[in-house]
């Protein structure tokens, strides 16, 4: 039965250019909406630049130009990017739409009469030259814990301090230089707490994330109330204007998700066809893809607007992990930072199509480009498997038709084409690493049966051309059959074979099916190899770029990612009365056991000095073998209320860091810290 299905991917931020670390989501979503494609489903893929915020407005006054040239200019580069990979939008669109306006107005009056909405004053530090409140990073001054030069306005990079902007010594504007000064306005609120009861059993129905998404939105955000979200900025912004409230703009968080929207409105116009038949209509499948560093913002936020304005919600978000280079974070240093251009100037698209298809699954993991590997997959599976299979045999029947017959294989093209169901499902199931496996061992097969039957050998013998001609006939079906499998990674290797066989390949079905008696066109070279050389050339002019472009910043010799705190935002600000409050000890662990019967949590007996202890479960068994903890010191909460567990009574906490699961890490005091004494 035909599916209707419509697919996001997360919107490009207009302020700059795509990179290979943006490229993970765009070909993982490109793959999974031509496979639906080729299997028959009606699936449309919609996407736009995020154009709005404080970043764009002062880019473009850096500039010398308006918002307007800047995000048209870097919208054409994106989709000329995306249209070079090989990525196919039904619609591009930008959040500085009309429809997007019209839309953001709509949602708005629906959360205003929900009574969702709230103003209530902040206070921010201004930049009275530019004009501008500033968010905490476009601050800089001394840190008001140890002094420290050149500190943003949030936390300091030399101490590890955190506090508001308000508290830097002698702070400046990154902008313009200038003092700031502290002032007031009314910002507006979005209570989504109220929706708690359905944000909890959306997320926690098992249908619409991944188990790992669920259980992190669970751990962090569900087990306690849901804090308000600010959704208005003053003026200056570069933005739409609140309707009800003059002055005063939507934070681009707030219409970069209706932009969705708004692209499938564009193309509704286009194609005479109505909004609600997508985003109103139980038939619909909606389907996002993100990193997981916006989880918080598409599973929780997006599903309260849609809820609250009564549009379809997502059938399923699929949240992937990063890109790493070499093992290590994308560097700008190193040269590892690449942009898209960067790569299209000296590798060919399809090798990345494929190399991320390998490593794709349905889990949050990080991908890791490794750059010898990339050279050996590609050479090895693509040109040495894949194109091998053709290269061998279409040149002694070029010209010539297929046998009417589909001669006698020994079951290979039956035994592949059974193999279909299961590649299907995991292309389905995003998981393109699995699917690629079996692709190949089917070109193995498929070139075995080649080796085996040596028609360079036979094409020696004009008494044996029949023989030829029907193992070239079975050796470019089950070329062509890999191949079906492959076109959603490598549409234009498909291209290509359906243009040597003359069959288009655009139905999954034709992988069930021999393909006889058609004309064998003259084989034309498919695939070049990739040469280390070329990598290495590529990495380099990147490093060369990033070198030219670098601006002086002192973090940059750590390369921290932001991404953590995007995960996990800042906190709201509390006094040092609120902070002394919570008694921190060095602990040591004496004790360290499983506790029978739970997934997550070990067992730890604490000393604090002297005969002084205590029992607490910690949530940490993924990250830790028991045995590895005993000794070990850590930083404790000493005077958290007792809490009765099924397993027992919880006399405290240890504090770690990370998101959870496999990724969480102890605080460990430096050397010379004693069991016992107070954190500060």
């Amino acid at each position: 039965m035909s599916r209707k299905i419509l697919v996001t991917a997360a919107l490009p931020y207009a302020n700059g250019h795509i990179h290979i670390g943006h490229l993970v989501e765009y070909l993982q979503t490109d793959i999974w909406v031509r496979f639906q494609k080729l299997r028959g489903h009606r699936c449309l893929f919609f996407c736009a630049d995020d154009t709005h915020g404080t970043a764009i407005m002062m880019r473009a006054r850096k500039e010398g130009r308006s918002e307007t040239e800047l995000i048209e200019e870097m919208s054409r580069s994106h989709q000329q990017d995306f249209a070079d990979f090989g990525i196919e939008f039904d619609n591009y669109g930008s959040t500085d739409s009309e429809e997007n306006k019209i839309l953001g107005e709509r949602i708005w009056k629906s959360l205003r009469e929900a009574g969702l909405v709230e103003t209530r004053d902040v206070t921010q530090l201004y930049d009275p030259q530019e004009g501008t409140f500033l968010a905490d990073r476009y601050v800089k001054g001394n840190c008001p814990k140890c002094g420290a030069d050149d500190q943003y306005g949030d936390n300091c990079e030399v101490c590890g301090a955190t506090y508001s902007p308000s508290e830097l010594k002698n702070p400046v504007s990154v902008y313009s230089g200038t003092t700031p000064e502290v002032r007031t306005a009314p910002h507006a609120f979005v209570n989504i707490e109220q929706l708690h009861d359905f944000l909890d059993d959306w997320t926690q129905s098992g249908k619409h994330l991944q188990s790992e998404v669920a259980n992190y939105l669970k751990g962090h955000f569900l087990g306690e109330p849901l804090r308000d979200w600010d959704v208005s900025r003053p003026a200056p912004y570069f933005g739409f204007e609140i309707p009800d409230m003059p002055g005063h703009y939507w934070y681009v968080w707030f219409d970069a998700p209706i932009g969705y929207i708004a692209s499938t409105w564009q193309w509704c116009k286009r194609n005479n066809e109505t909004l609600e038949s997508w985003w109103a209509d139980d038939s619909t499948e909606i389907h996002h893809f993100i990193g997981k560093d916006i989880t918080y913002f598409h599973t929780l936020f997006w599903p309260a607007m849609l809820k609250t304005a009564g549009l379809s919600l997502p059938t399923k978000v699929h949240i992937h992990g990063f890109l790493k280079v070499n093992g290590e974070k994308m560097s700008k240093s190193r040269g590892t930072f690449i942009q898209a251009r960067t790569y299209l100037n000296n590798l060919d698209p399809a090798w990345l199509r494929y190399y991320f298809a390998t490593k794709l699954n349905s889990r949050l993991d990080d991908l890791d480009l490794n750059v010898q590997e990339f050279v050996d997959k590609v050479n090895a599976d693509l040109v040495g498997k894949v194109v091998n299979i053709a290269s061998r045999c279409a040149k002694f029947i070029g010209g010539q038709t297929l046998c009417e017959t589909y001669p006698d294989d020994g079951g290979l093209f039956a035994k592949a084409a059974a193999a279909g169901e299961q590649i299907a499902a995991h292309y389905e199931n995003c998981d393109y690493s699995p699917a690629m496996r079996e692709i190949m061992q089917l070109a193995e097969a498929a070139n075995k049966y080649v080796e085996d039957n040596q028609p360079w050998k036979l094409r020696k013998d004009p008494e044996k051309a029949e023989e030829l001609r029907e193992v070239c006939t079975v050796a470019l079906n089950l070329f062509r059959q890999v191949v079906i499998y492959l076109s959603p990674v490598l549409p234009r290797l498909a291209e290509q074979a359906g243009e040597l066989l003359s069959d288009p390949l655009d139905s999954w079905d034709k992988s069930q099916t021999p393909l006889t008696n058609t004309l064998v066109n003259k084989f034309s070279h498919m695939m070049k190899r990739v040469e280390l050389e070329q990598v290495e050339k590529m990495i380099e002019e990147s490093r060369e770029d990033q070198a030219a472009d670098a601006a002086p910043n002192p973090a940059a010799q750590w390369d921290d990612s932001a991404q953590p705190l995007a995960d996990e935002p800042l906190a709201d600000e509390c006094t040092i009365d609120d902070f002394v409050k919570v008694d921190l000890r060095v602990a040591r662990i004496v004790e360290a056991n499983p506790v029978e019967g739970a997934d997550k949590l070990l067992q730890l007996t604490l000393s604090l000095g002297g005969d002084h202890t205590r029992n607490v479960f910690a949530g940490i068994k993924a990250a830790y073998n028991p045995e590895d903890l005993i000794g070990r010191l850590v930083v404790c909460v000493a005077n958290l209320k007792p809490r009765k567990m099924r397993f027992g009574l919880s006399e405290g906490m240890v504090c770690a860091s990370g998101p959870g699961g496999k990724e969480v890490f102890l605080l460990q005091p430096d050397e010379g810290a004693k069991p016992g004494q107070r954190v500060h």
